[in-house]
Protein backbone atom coordinates (compact mmCIF):
# COMPACT_ATOMS: atom_id res chain seq x y z
CA UNK A 1 0.00 0.00 0.00
CA UNK A 2 1.69 3.04 -0.76
CA UNK A 3 1.64 6.22 1.06
CA UNK A 4 0.73 10.22 1.09
CA UNK A 5 2.10 12.87 3.34
CA UNK A 6 0.21 15.96 4.07
CA UNK A 7 2.16 19.54 3.61
CA UNK A 8 2.98 21.02 7.28
CA UNK A 9 -0.79 21.75 9.73
CA UNK A 10 -3.02 20.52 7.09
CA UNK A 11 -3.78 17.59 9.42
CA UNK A 12 -5.90 19.26 11.73
CA UNK A 13 -9.22 19.38 9.99
CA UNK A 14 -8.61 15.44 9.42
CA UNK A 15 -7.65 14.76 13.01
CA UNK A 16 -10.78 16.95 13.93
CA UNK A 17 -13.38 13.94 11.96
CA UNK A 18 -13.36 15.46 8.59
CA UNK A 19 -12.51 12.53 5.90
CA UNK A 20 -11.68 14.82 2.48
CA UNK A 21 -8.28 15.62 1.77
CA UNK A 22 -7.83 18.07 -1.33
CA UNK A 23 -5.11 18.06 -3.70
CA UNK A 24 -3.62 21.25 -2.54
CA UNK A 25 -2.86 20.12 0.90
CA UNK A 26 -0.58 17.14 -0.62
CA UNK A 27 3.05 17.42 -0.11
CA UNK A 28 3.98 15.26 -3.31
CA UNK A 29 1.50 12.63 -4.70
CA UNK A 30 4.07 9.14 -5.72
CA UNK A 31 3.81 8.18 -9.46
CA UNK A 32 2.01 5.13 -10.32
CA UNK A 33 -0.91 5.40 -7.49
CA UNK A 34 -4.42 4.54 -9.94
CA UNK A 35 -7.79 6.53 -9.21
CA UNK A 36 -9.36 4.73 -6.57
CA UNK A 37 -6.43 2.63 -4.96
CA UNK A 38 -5.95 2.29 -1.57
CA UNK A 39 -3.53 4.44 0.42
CA UNK A 40 -2.47 5.39 3.77
CA UNK A 41 -2.50 8.61 4.68
CA UNK A 42 0.53 10.52 6.92
CA UNK A 43 0.90 14.36 8.86
CA UNK A 44 3.87 15.65 7.35
CA UNK A 45 6.03 14.31 9.93
CA UNK A 46 4.90 11.05 9.06
CA UNK A 47 2.56 10.38 11.63
CA UNK A 48 -0.13 7.81 10.68
CA UNK A 49 -3.72 9.38 10.09
CA UNK A 50 -5.94 6.73 8.52
CA UNK A 51 -6.52 4.56 5.37
CA UNK A 52 -8.62 5.41 2.04
CA UNK A 53 -9.07 6.04 -1.85
CA UNK A 54 -6.68 8.34 -3.51
CA UNK A 55 -7.56 9.84 -6.73
CA UNK A 56 -4.93 11.83 -9.05
CA UNK A 57 -8.11 13.21 -11.32
CA UNK A 58 -9.92 15.06 -8.48
CA UNK A 59 -9.55 18.09 -6.49
CA UNK A 60 -10.61 15.71 -3.59
CA UNK A 61 -7.30 13.62 -3.59
CA UNK A 62 -8.21 11.32 -1.04
CA UNK A 63 -11.54 10.05 0.94
CA UNK A 64 -10.85 8.28 4.24
CA UNK A 65 -12.30 5.29 4.89
CA UNK A 66 -10.63 3.92 8.21
CA UNK A 67 -8.62 5.06 11.09
CA UNK A 68 -6.57 2.00 11.77
CA UNK A 69 -3.96 0.51 8.91
CA UNK A 70 -6.61 -2.16 7.50
CA UNK A 71 -7.02 -3.58 4.31
CA UNK A 72 -10.35 -2.00 2.74
CA UNK A 73 -11.64 -5.32 1.92
CA UNK A 74 -14.46 -7.76 2.02
CA UNK A 75 -14.76 -7.74 5.79
CA UNK A 76 -14.31 -3.88 6.18
CA UNK A 77 -17.18 -3.48 3.74
CA UNK A 78 -19.32 -6.18 5.55
CA UNK A 79 -18.45 -4.52 8.91
CA UNK A 80 -19.08 -0.55 7.61
CA UNK A 81 -22.85 -2.09 6.13
CA UNK A 82 -24.10 -3.70 8.75
CA UNK A 83 -23.01 -1.17 11.35
CA UNK A 84 -25.10 1.42 8.94
CA UNK A 85 -27.83 -1.47 8.66
CA UNK A 86 -28.70 -1.27 12.48
CA UNK A 87 -28.73 2.51 12.92
CA UNK A 88 -31.38 2.10 10.33
CA UNK A 89 -33.08 -0.99 11.98
CA UNK A 90 -33.22 0.90 15.21
CA UNK A 91 -35.07 3.81 14.11
CA UNK A 92 -37.63 2.40 11.43
CA UNK A 93 -40.21 -0.56 11.83
CA UNK A 94 -41.39 -2.62 8.50
CA UNK A 95 -44.94 -1.50 9.37
CA UNK A 96 -43.76 2.44 9.20
CA UNK A 97 -41.82 1.80 5.84
CA UNK A 98 -40.46 -0.72 4.32
CA UNK A 99 -37.84 2.01 2.47
CA UNK A 100 -34.65 3.87 3.63
CA UNK A 101 -31.53 5.17 2.79
CA UNK A 102 -28.77 2.16 4.16
CA UNK A 103 -25.51 4.44 3.73
CA UNK A 104 -25.58 7.86 3.28
CA UNK A 105 -21.67 8.56 2.09
CA UNK A 106 -19.15 9.47 4.68
CA UNK A 107 -22.07 9.54 7.30
CA UNK A 108 -21.56 5.91 7.14
CA UNK A 109 -17.53 6.03 6.94
CA UNK A 110 -18.18 4.93 3.13
CA UNK A 111 -17.35 8.08 1.55
CA UNK A 112 -18.14 8.58 -1.99
CA UNK A 113 -21.11 5.81 -2.04
CA UNK A 114 -25.19 5.69 -1.48
CA UNK A 115 -27.16 2.80 -1.10
CA UNK A 116 -30.98 3.36 -0.47
CA UNK A 117 -33.06 0.50 -0.01
CA UNK A 118 -36.61 -0.09 -1.38
CA UNK A 119 -38.55 -3.39 -0.20
CA UNK A 120 -36.80 -6.35 -1.75
CA UNK A 121 -34.20 -4.15 -3.84
CA UNK A 122 -31.39 -2.01 -3.66
CA UNK A 123 -29.73 1.17 -5.71
CA UNK A 124 -26.32 1.98 -5.50
CA UNK A 125 -24.75 5.06 -6.51
CA UNK A 126 -20.97 5.31 -6.77
CA UNK A 127 -19.27 9.17 -6.28
CA UNK A 128 -15.37 8.01 -6.20
CA UNK A 129 -12.98 6.86 -8.27
CA UNK A 130 -12.32 4.18 -5.12
CA UNK A 131 -15.85 3.06 -4.66
CA UNK A 132 -16.49 3.11 -8.40
CA UNK A 133 -13.60 0.80 -8.29
CA UNK A 134 -15.34 -1.61 -5.46
CA UNK A 135 -18.67 -1.97 -6.74
CA UNK A 136 -18.40 -5.56 -7.52
CA UNK A 137 -17.53 -6.47 -4.38
CA UNK A 138 -20.02 -4.04 -2.59
CA UNK A 139 -22.45 -6.10 -4.64
CA UNK A 140 -21.40 -9.13 -2.97
CA UNK A 141 -21.52 -7.85 0.16
CA UNK A 142 -24.93 -6.58 -0.69
CA UNK A 143 -25.96 -9.97 -1.69
CA UNK A 144 -24.61 -11.68 1.25
CA UNK A 145 -25.82 -9.79 3.92
CA UNK A 146 -29.44 -8.23 2.48
CA UNK A 147 -30.22 -11.06 -0.85
CA UNK A 148 -32.41 -8.79 -2.44
CA UNK A 149 -34.02 -9.76 -5.45
CA UNK A 150 -32.73 -6.16 -7.50
CA UNK A 151 -29.85 -4.40 -7.41
CA UNK A 152 -29.56 -1.30 -9.62
CA UNK A 153 -26.34 0.84 -10.37
CA UNK A 154 -27.29 4.70 -10.82
CA UNK A 155 -24.38 6.21 -11.59
CA UNK A 156 -25.50 9.07 -13.71
CA UNK A 157 -24.64 12.26 -11.20
CA UNK A 158 -22.59 14.74 -13.11
CA UNK A 159 -20.36 14.18 -9.15
CA UNK A 160 -18.84 11.80 -10.67
CA UNK A 161 -17.97 13.58 -13.78
CA UNK A 162 -15.64 15.60 -11.48
CA UNK A 163 -13.84 11.79 -10.29
CA UNK A 164 -13.30 11.05 -13.92
CA UNK A 165 -15.49 8.97 -14.01
CA UNK A 166 -18.23 7.84 -16.60
CA UNK A 167 -22.47 7.63 -16.53
CA UNK A 168 -24.37 4.64 -16.42
CA UNK A 169 -27.12 3.01 -14.97
CA UNK A 170 -27.10 -0.82 -15.05
CA UNK A 171 -29.47 -3.83 -13.80
CA UNK A 172 -26.86 -5.70 -11.78
CA UNK A 173 -29.80 -8.07 -10.36
CA UNK A 174 -33.38 -9.18 -11.50
CA UNK A 175 -35.12 -7.83 -14.11
CA UNK A 176 -36.39 -4.69 -15.30
CA UNK A 177 -40.04 -5.72 -14.17
CA UNK A 178 -38.47 -6.09 -10.82
CA UNK A 179 -37.17 -2.83 -10.78
CA UNK A 180 -40.96 -1.04 -10.29
CA UNK A 181 -41.50 -1.76 -6.58
CA UNK A 182 -43.99 -1.03 -4.28
CA UNK A 183 -43.12 0.93 -1.19
CA UNK A 184 -45.06 2.25 2.26
CA UNK A 185 -44.61 5.12 4.12
CA UNK A 186 -46.65 6.04 7.36
CA UNK A 187 -49.47 3.87 5.59
CA UNK A 188 -49.01 5.11 2.32
CA UNK A 189 -48.18 2.95 -0.79
CA UNK A 190 -46.07 4.40 -3.62
CA UNK A 191 -44.57 2.95 -6.52
CA UNK A 192 -41.63 3.72 -7.68
CA UNK A 193 -39.42 3.42 -10.67
CA UNK A 194 -35.66 2.49 -9.93
CA UNK A 195 -34.57 2.32 -13.41
CA UNK A 196 -35.64 5.58 -14.70
CA UNK A 197 -36.87 7.12 -11.57
CA UNK A 198 -35.52 10.63 -10.49
CA UNK A 199 -32.04 9.97 -8.46
CA UNK A 200 -32.72 6.63 -6.87
CA UNK A 201 -36.69 6.07 -7.93
CA UNK A 202 -37.81 8.12 -4.54
CA UNK A 203 -36.71 11.04 -2.79
CA UNK A 204 -36.58 9.61 0.73
CA UNK A 205 -35.33 12.40 2.46
CA UNK A 206 -38.66 14.77 2.96
CA UNK A 207 -40.66 11.45 5.00
CA UNK A 208 -40.87 12.98 8.40
CA UNK A 209 -41.50 16.34 6.95
CA UNK A 210 -44.03 14.86 4.63
CA UNK A 211 -45.80 13.35 7.53
CA UNK A 212 -45.97 16.74 9.49
CA UNK A 213 -48.42 18.42 6.44
CA UNK A 214 -51.48 15.89 8.03
CA UNK A 215 -51.43 18.29 10.63
CA UNK A 216 -52.07 21.22 8.72
CA UNK A 217 -54.39 19.36 6.34
CA UNK A 218 -57.95 18.66 8.03
CA UNK A 219 -60.68 20.46 5.47
CA UNK A 220 -57.85 22.13 3.75
CA UNK A 221 -57.46 23.42 0.03
CA UNK A 222 -53.25 22.27 -0.34
CA UNK A 223 -51.44 23.00 -3.54
CA UNK A 224 -48.22 21.07 -4.02
CA UNK A 225 -45.75 22.68 -6.04
CA UNK A 226 -42.72 20.51 -6.99
CA UNK A 227 -44.68 17.39 -6.14
CA UNK A 228 -42.86 14.90 -8.16
CA UNK A 229 -44.35 11.38 -6.75
CA UNK A 230 -46.90 13.36 -4.64
CA UNK A 231 -45.27 12.50 -1.49
CA UNK A 232 -46.53 15.86 0.16
CA UNK A 233 -49.73 15.61 -1.73
CA UNK A 234 -50.69 12.56 -0.78
CA UNK A 235 -49.80 12.87 2.85
CA UNK A 236 -51.68 15.77 3.04
CA UNK A 237 -54.52 13.46 1.31
CA UNK A 238 -54.27 11.18 4.03
CA UNK A 239 -54.74 14.04 7.10
CA UNK A 240 -58.32 14.73 5.33
CA UNK A 241 -57.50 17.81 3.25
CA UNK A 242 -60.53 18.96 1.03
CA UNK A 243 -58.88 19.59 -2.19
CA UNK A 244 -54.60 19.10 -3.63
CA UNK A 245 -53.56 20.85 -6.76
CA UNK A 246 -50.36 18.59 -7.60
CA UNK A 247 -48.17 20.69 -9.67
CA UNK A 248 -45.04 19.63 -11.48
CA UNK A 249 -43.19 20.55 -14.86
CA UNK A 250 -42.88 16.65 -15.65
CA UNK A 251 -45.72 14.75 -17.15
CA UNK A 252 -44.23 11.96 -16.21
CA UNK A 253 -43.76 13.07 -12.44
CA UNK A 254 -47.54 13.91 -12.76
CA UNK A 255 -48.25 10.11 -14.10
CA UNK A 256 -46.56 9.03 -11.05
CA UNK A 257 -48.28 10.91 -8.92
CA UNK A 258 -51.42 10.49 -10.29
CA UNK A 259 -51.05 6.22 -10.45
CA UNK A 260 -49.93 6.62 -6.60
CA UNK A 261 -52.94 8.77 -5.85
CA UNK A 262 -55.16 6.32 -6.97
CA UNK A 263 -53.51 3.22 -5.44
CA UNK A 264 -54.16 5.08 -1.99
CA UNK A 265 -57.76 5.17 -2.73
CA UNK A 266 -57.30 9.07 -3.15
CA UNK A 267 -59.90 11.33 -5.51
CA UNK A 268 -59.90 15.17 -4.28
CA UNK A 269 -56.95 16.39 -6.47
CA UNK A 270 -55.85 17.65 -9.78
CA UNK A 271 -52.76 18.02 -11.93
CA UNK A 272 -50.77 20.46 -13.81
CA UNK A 273 -47.98 19.72 -15.60
CA UNK A 274 -45.96 23.56 -15.76
CA UNK A 275 -43.31 25.58 -14.94
CA UNK A 276 -43.86 26.32 -10.94
CA UNK A 277 -42.66 29.89 -11.22
CA UNK A 278 -45.00 30.46 -14.57
CA UNK A 279 -48.33 28.93 -13.11
CA UNK A 280 -47.44 30.61 -9.36
CA UNK A 281 -47.43 34.16 -11.21
CA UNK A 282 -50.65 33.03 -12.66
CA UNK A 283 -52.15 31.98 -10.12
CA UNK A 284 -51.58 35.24 -8.38
CA UNK A 285 -52.31 37.00 -10.90
CA UNK A 286 -55.81 35.01 -10.45
CA UNK A 287 -55.89 35.81 -7.01
CA UNK A 288 -56.16 32.07 -6.29
CA UNK A 289 -55.52 31.00 -2.57
CA UNK A 290 -54.88 27.99 -0.74
CA UNK A 291 -54.92 26.72 3.08
CA UNK A 292 -51.38 24.99 2.68
CA UNK A 293 -48.70 25.95 0.20
CA UNK A 294 -45.92 23.15 0.20
CA UNK A 295 -42.64 24.72 -2.06
CA UNK A 296 -39.71 21.88 -1.87
CA UNK A 297 -37.76 22.78 -5.22
CA UNK A 298 -34.71 20.91 -6.77
CA UNK A 299 -31.68 21.96 -6.01
CA UNK A 300 -30.92 25.81 -7.35
CA UNK A 301 -27.58 25.68 -7.42
CA UNK A 302 -24.62 23.18 -7.43
CA UNK A 303 -21.50 25.34 -6.48
CA UNK A 304 -20.89 28.18 -4.38
CA UNK A 305 -20.20 31.24 -6.50
CA UNK A 306 -23.54 30.33 -7.89
CA UNK A 307 -25.55 31.17 -4.48
CA UNK A 308 -26.70 34.66 -4.63
CA UNK A 309 -28.99 33.47 -7.65
CA UNK A 310 -30.19 30.81 -5.74
CA UNK A 311 -30.84 33.22 -2.87
CA UNK A 312 -32.82 35.26 -4.69
CA UNK A 313 -34.81 32.23 -6.95
CA UNK A 314 -35.39 30.83 -3.16
CA UNK A 315 -36.80 34.83 -2.47
CA UNK A 316 -38.53 34.69 -5.69
CA UNK A 317 -40.33 31.54 -5.15
CA UNK A 318 -41.22 31.99 -1.61
CA UNK A 319 -43.10 35.87 -2.05
CA UNK A 320 -45.14 34.01 -4.53
CA UNK A 321 -46.16 31.39 -2.09
CA UNK A 322 -47.16 34.03 0.17
CA UNK A 323 -49.09 35.18 -1.87
CA UNK A 324 -51.29 31.98 -2.32
CA UNK A 325 -51.59 31.57 1.21
CA UNK A 326 -54.41 32.69 2.65
CA UNK A 327 -54.80 34.48 5.89
CA UNK A 328 -53.83 32.43 8.93
CA UNK A 329 -52.65 29.53 6.39
CA UNK A 330 -49.68 27.49 6.49
CA UNK A 331 -46.34 27.79 4.05
CA UNK A 332 -43.93 24.65 4.11
CA UNK A 333 -40.93 25.33 2.43
CA UNK A 334 -37.79 23.44 1.90
CA UNK A 335 -34.45 23.56 0.51
CA UNK A 336 -31.91 20.78 -0.56
CA UNK A 337 -29.11 23.41 -2.24
CA UNK A 338 -26.31 21.97 -0.07
CA UNK A 339 -24.56 25.45 -0.32
CA UNK A 340 -27.46 27.31 1.46
CA UNK A 341 -26.99 27.35 4.75
CA UNK A 342 -30.21 27.13 6.45
CA UNK A 343 -29.43 30.63 8.54
CA UNK A 344 -29.52 31.90 4.49
CA UNK A 345 -32.63 29.98 3.79
CA UNK A 346 -34.36 30.92 6.34
CA UNK A 347 -33.67 34.75 5.66
CA UNK A 348 -34.20 34.00 2.47
CA UNK A 349 -37.96 33.18 3.52
CA UNK A 350 -37.86 36.37 5.99
CA UNK A 351 -37.21 38.73 3.56
CA UNK A 352 -39.85 37.51 1.09
CA UNK A 353 -42.42 37.75 3.87
CA UNK A 354 -41.35 41.07 4.66
CA UNK A 355 -41.51 41.99 0.83
CA UNK A 356 -44.71 40.50 0.92
CA UNK A 357 -46.18 42.54 4.53
CA UNK A 358 -46.96 39.25 6.02
CA UNK A 359 -46.26 38.03 9.64
CA UNK A 360 -44.69 34.38 9.92
CA UNK A 361 -44.28 32.46 12.94
CA UNK A 362 -42.19 29.23 12.68
CA UNK A 363 -44.01 26.43 13.81
CA UNK A 364 -42.05 23.20 12.67
CA UNK A 365 -38.61 23.19 11.88
CA UNK A 366 -36.54 20.15 10.25
CA UNK A 367 -33.41 19.08 8.10
CA UNK A 368 -32.80 15.41 7.22
CA UNK A 369 -34.24 12.08 8.91
CA UNK A 370 -32.48 9.49 10.56
CA UNK A 371 -31.17 7.68 7.73
CA UNK A 372 -29.57 10.74 6.73
CA UNK A 373 -27.19 11.43 9.65
CA UNK A 374 -24.60 14.14 9.65
CA UNK A 375 -21.09 14.60 10.34
CA UNK A 376 -20.35 17.80 12.67
CA UNK A 377 -17.10 17.42 11.33
CA UNK A 378 -18.29 17.87 7.74
CA UNK A 379 -21.06 20.57 7.16
CA UNK A 380 -21.18 18.73 3.61
CA UNK A 381 -23.07 16.04 5.00
CA UNK A 382 -25.66 18.23 5.81
CA UNK A 383 -28.07 19.95 3.04
CA UNK A 384 -31.60 20.05 3.52
CA UNK A 385 -33.63 22.73 5.26
CA UNK A 386 -37.29 22.25 5.93
CA UNK A 387 -39.47 24.85 7.82
CA UNK A 388 -43.46 25.17 8.22
CA UNK A 389 -44.77 29.22 8.97
CA UNK A 390 -48.33 30.08 9.84
CA UNK A 391 -49.02 32.97 7.90
CA UNK A 392 -51.32 35.68 9.34
CA UNK A 393 -51.80 39.17 7.48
Amino acid sequence: MQSLYLKPKEHHRIQKGHLWVFSNELESVPRGIAAGETVSLFTHDRKFLGTGFFNPNSLISFRLLSRREEPLDREFFRRAIIDALKLREKVYRDEDTNAYRLVHGESDSLPGLVIDRFNRAVVLQAFSAGMDRHLPLLCEVLEEILNPQVMVVRNESVLRELEGLTLYKEIIKGERAGTIQTIHDAGISFEVDLYEGQKTGFFLDQRENRRIIRKFSEGAEVLDVFTNDGGFALNALSGGAKSVIMLDASQEALQRAERNARMNGFSDYSLIAADAFDMLDQMVKAQEKFDVVVLDPPSFTKSRKNLPTALKAYKKLNRLGLQLVKNGGFLATASCSHHASEEDFLDTVHQAALAEGVQLRMVYRNSQPFDHPVLLAMPETGYLKFACFYVTR
